[in-house]
């Protein structure tokens, strides 16, 4: 199993949280998503055909970049 964790700016309130959460998991292969607005982070356990780039792009897709 992959695992990726992305620093994003900007979740500032549960239905973010939510929204994020829900774009990720109808990924093919995400087995589990989790979303911290504390340390502005999103983790992501995801197995084939589900790729680091689809990730990051659904995440970007909800209006949170990823932080560098």
């Amino acid at each position: 199993m992959n695992h990726i964790r992305i620093r994003v700016d900007g979740i500032r309130s549960d239905t973010e949280k939510q929204q994020i959460k829900n774009a990720l998991d109808k990924f093919e292969g995400v087995r589990e998503v989790a979303v911290d607005p504390t340390t502005r982070s999103i983790s992501v356990k995801f197995n084939p055909p589900s790729t680091e780039q689809e990730i990051v792009d659904c995440i970007r897709s909800t209006g949170h970049d990823p932080i560098s």
